[in-house]
């Protein structure tokens, strides 16, 4: 009889949502089936700001460790979770299809972006979202907040925020896209890398699982993310700065990155299109394009912790609303 595989899984709702998901695909493409394993992160456990603690990649650390250690036999993430540069001893194996990769809105009384009231205070966890909130209007208060999609919900349903955004992706997830108050389109607010999709790893010493798991991958979302997380460690970003990048295409590969200021009032931009089997280095020529326009001075900034925002929200808590400039504008490096 052939093993069960075993899968690494953060404990969240959403975390358990979507290792639920790759498993019915696992077992549906190659006969396997899986049994879902549950591993605490430090993400998971710390109330501390993620910027403070790691940024997203302390949600990977302990799947990793489990991989390593023969705990589990594959990992699933969410993909913007990643940290972009290669770890010893594991493999990306696969990408399923990726799923919306849009942030949403999710505000009191059915309430859009543009009818929140002056200083409206709004939780995110993200830099890059605060940025773009902030570019698109600079007398709102944005607030970083911890804890799970339902908990960041319940705040806003408490009254404590006026509202917070979030992953479309995520909210589908966990059955809460009913939630929504307004859906940012690219233009708007830019994902980030790997926004929407899911990466599924393995130890690097079992080629044959690696293949197995391959089953699942759909290659126009693994071309899209790989040139998104090329521009990422191109441009050795940590996680306070706010970088954003999304690639569309099958054949054709179009992308569109950015690099903002904490506060929004600088926003630098880069755009190109190339074969997708040349995913990688679209990537690395849209970072050197942002880099010429001065995204290192942008990066250096927001990694020294120069970030806008209030301290964390505990939730249940407060938190302090943050100073805002009076000015929402931004200036366009490359003219996109």
């Amino acid at each position: 009889m052939t093993a069960t595989l075993r899968l690494g899984s953060r404990r969240s709702p959403m975390a358990v949502a979507q290792s639920r998901q790759v498993a019915g695909m696992i077992t549906e493409r190659t006969g396997r089936q899986v049994e879902i394993v549950g591993v605490t992160t430090l993400g998971d456990v710390s109330r501390a700001e993620l910027t403070q603690i790691g940024g997203t990649g302390v949600f990977v650390s302990a799947l990793r460790e489990a991989l390593l250690s023969g705990e589990v036999d594959l990992a699933v993430h969410s993909l913007k979770d990643l940290p972009a540069g290669p770890v010893a001893g594991i493999v990306l194996a696969a990408v399923p299809p990726r799923d919306d990769p849009r942030d949403a809105l999710v505000a009191r009384d059915g309430a859009k972006l543009a009818d929140l009231p002056a200083g409206a205070r709004i939780g995110t966890g993200s830099p890059r979202r605060a940025a773009q909130l902030l570019a698109l209007r600079g007398d709102l208060g944005c607030v970083p907040i911890r804890g799970n999609a339902n908990t960041r919900l319940g705040t806003v349903h408490a009254g404590d925020l006026d509202g917070v955004v979030l992953a479309r992706a995520g909210l589908d997830r966990i059955g809460c896209l009913h939630a929504i108050t307004q859906v940012f389109e690219p233009e708007e607010m830019l994902p980030a890398p790997g926004q929407g999709a899911l990466a599924v790893e393995c130890r690097a010493s079992d080629p044959a699982l690696a293949a197995l798991l391959g089953a699942v991958t759909d290659p126009a979302s693994m071309a899209a993310v790989t040139a998104e997380r090329s521009l990422l460690e191109a441009l050795a970003a940590g996680c306070h700065a706010p970088v954003a990048a999304y690639a569309t295409g099958t054949e054709e590969l179009r992308m569109r990155a950015a690099v903002m200021s904490a506060d929004g009032r600088r926003v630098l931009h880069a755009h190109g299109a190339t074969p997708a089997a040349r995913a990688r280095q679209l990537g690395r020529n849209l970072a050197a394009q942002l880099l010429r326009l001065g995204a290192a001075d942008l990066i250096s900034v927001n990694n020294n912790g120069a970030c806008h925002m209030s301290r964390t929200m505990s939730v249940p808590g407060w938190a302090q609303q943050m100073s805002t400039s009076p000015s929402a504008g931004g200036s366009s490096g490359s003219g996109e």
